[in-house]
Formats: C-alpha cells, sequence, structure tokens
C-alpha cells in the first residue's frame, strides 16, 4: 500500500474487544513489518478515558500483548473521516454505527471475523461472558486474517 492504512475497531464500551483487537493488530504488524495505524472506540460513552478492563489486560498479557496504555474513547462521525475501515465486534455495533455516518460517506464497516473463514459473525462480549481467552482467540484469527487482507493489496 502506498499510505498508511487507518483501521478502527469499534465495540460496546471499548475496554474489553476492541482494544484486545487494537493491541494484537499492533503486534502483529509490527512483527510483519507493516505500516498500518490502528485504534479502538465504544459505540457508548460510559467508560470514556478509562482503561481497558482488567482481566482483558490480563488475558491479553499472558500471550505477550499489553493493553495497558490504551484509554477507552467513544466512536464520532468525524471517525468515518479519519479512517480507511472501520471494523465492528458484533453486528450490534456494526448497525450502532450507520447513524454516526456522514451523508455520502463511503468508508466500510465490517464484521472483525468477516477476515478469517469458519468464525462466528460476532466477536461475543467477554465483560458479560466472562469468556476472555475465547474472545482473544477470535481476534487473534481474525487479525491475521486482517493484515492478509492488507498485504494482498495493490501497492
Amino acid at each position: 500500500m502506498t499510505t498508511q492504512p487507518r483501521i478502527l475497531f469499534v465495540c460496546l464500551g471499548n475496554i474489553c474487544r476492541s482494544p484486545t483487537a487494537e493491541g494484537v493488530a499492533r503486534a502483529r504488524a509490527s512483527e510483519r513489518g507493516m505500516d498500518v495505524h490502528f485504534d479502538g472506540a465504544g459505540t457508548g460513552g460510559w467508560h470514556v478515558g478509562d482503561a481497558p478492563y482488567g482481566p482483558a489486560i490480563e488475558a491479553a498479557a499472558h500471550r505477550g500483548v499489553d493493553l495497558s496504555t490504551l484509554r477507552a474513547r467513544q466512536v464520532s462521525s468525524q471517525d468515518f473521516e479519519a479512517f480507511d475501515l472501520i471494523i465492528a465486534m458484533d453486528r450490534n455495533n456494526a448497525s450502532d454505527l450507520e447513524p454516526l455516518r456522514p451523508p455520502g460517506n463511503t468508508t466500510p464497516v465490517r464484521l472483525m471475523t468477516s477476515f478469517a473463514q469458519g468464525l462466528p459473525a460476532d466477536v461475543p462480549d467477554p465483560y458479560y461472558t466472562r469468556d476472555f481467552d475465547g474472545a482473544l482467540d477470535l481476534v487473534e484469527t481474525a487479525v491475521d486474517g486482517l493484515l492478509d487482507h492488507l498485504a494482498s493489496q495493490p501497492e
């Protein structure tokens, strides 16, 4: 790619799934020598300014990914202009994004799991399911597929 792609991961509160995806994507892109800008946001504003949820930080740390410096923010309509691709963690997040889309904006919104075959449509929210490792497994597989997709784009 000739320009640095800008990708935004979005979940509900930006304290579990989207920071996990952001952290994993940054680490894996760095390992591959890829220059990609990643960020995360939540559709809700309850946790703005907060660090990721402790169990999400711990699960990622056990796999060598540091989420501790990330802070939650709420997605805005400006994100549709600032990012080349917005990746929602589940179908509800994707639906919640559409009312924020500026008129005429064509920034793609895709589901996280759409980047790998055989995954469920949604990354379940581990804040509720308590399955942080399961969510991390899905995110890691999807991030690998996302990076493969980006690497295959023409220069």
